[in-house]
């Protein structure tokens, strides 16, 4: 069933994708809009929602730790000499309304808001696409504008102390098998070599499913990857990796990551070919 706070992705009739715009969560995991489940088209789920070892991590969506000390990621914050610290800022993403709503898409409005005041306006824009009878695209692009009077800037762990935690942006939190995903970009292979690094793709293949991201901006393309494999499943595309991303009043940053969903477990030429259509489309 669609309601208006959870409209379903359809590819080809099929139900790919749900998407839960005002989740009724406590402030400490950031509230935000996020699509779980997700499923290939043979109905295997590829997203975790609330697992127990980061109840903070919302299937698919975006989470930034730092937008001007305010947490809209969820959990702790990491606080520079002092390390990952319990405060009281988080953020949320508030959904005020659809421009345009489809069966295999849409594109919505948000506010993010903290301390009772909004920082940034966002327009998400969600397509799913079929490229074969075993694998789906989904594109997701996000614009950030600053709606205040001042500067502000996008940091990480990273940015604030905490080698190689760069995460911040899009983020895949994917499912929780018992073997440890395979991870690979067109000319790296696993968790070590594949993160932090920049990549035109990255691949993460599960048991049965395979899950291929690749940034589809030239901006995209220069955020590295933050990938998790052996503690636990996810991808991201970090937005501040070695410094913060500043983002003046009235301006912009704009990211779109276009992930394949495929059952099976491809190889590297598979993951190339399926990502290349799914990026030109």
């Amino acid at each position: 069933m669609t309601t208006d706070d959870s409209p379903v992705l359809r590819v080809a009739g099929r139900p790919v994708g749900r998407y839960i715009t005002r989740p009724e969560l406590p402030s400490r995991l950031s509230p935000r809009p996020y699509l779980h489940p997700v499923t290939t088209l043979a109905g295997t789920a590829v997203t975790e929602l609330s697992p127990a070892d980061h109840s903070h991590h919302l299937g698919v969506g975006v989470a930034v730790p730092d937008v001007e000390g305010h947490n809209f990621w969820g959990g702790r914050t990491f606080v520079r000499d002092r390390g990952p610290t319990e405060l009281d800022n988080h953020g949320a993403q508030r959904h005020t309304g659809f421009q345009l709503r489809d069966p295999d898409g849409f594109v919505e409005e948000l506010r993010w808001v903290a301390a009772g005041t909004e920082l940034l306006r966002e327009r998400r824009t969600v397509a799913a696409t079929e490229l074969t009878d075993t694998a789906w695209a989904l594109d997701f692009t996000f614009s950030l504008t600053n709606v205040t009077p001042d500067p502000l800037s996008i940091g990480s762990p990273a940015t604030n102390g905490r080698p190689g935690a760069a995460y911040g942006g899009f983020f895949w939190r994917a499912r929780k098998e018992h073997g440890t995903p395979h991870v690979f970009t067109a000319d790296r292979e696993g968790e070590s070599e594949v993160h932090g690094h920049r990549a035109d793709w990255l691949a993460l293949a599960g048991s049965t499913w395979t899950l291929v991201f690749a940034g589809a901006t030239d901006a995209t393309r220069r955020d590295p990857w933050f990938v998790r494999a052996e503690e636990y499943p996810g991808v991201g595309s970090s937005l501040a990796s070695e410094e913060r991303l500043p983002i003046g009043p009235g301006d912009t940053a704009v990211r779109r990551v276009v992930t394949v969903v495929a059952d099976g477990r491809l190889g590297r030429d598979e993951a190339a070919a399926l990502v290349r259509k799914a990026v030109s489309q």
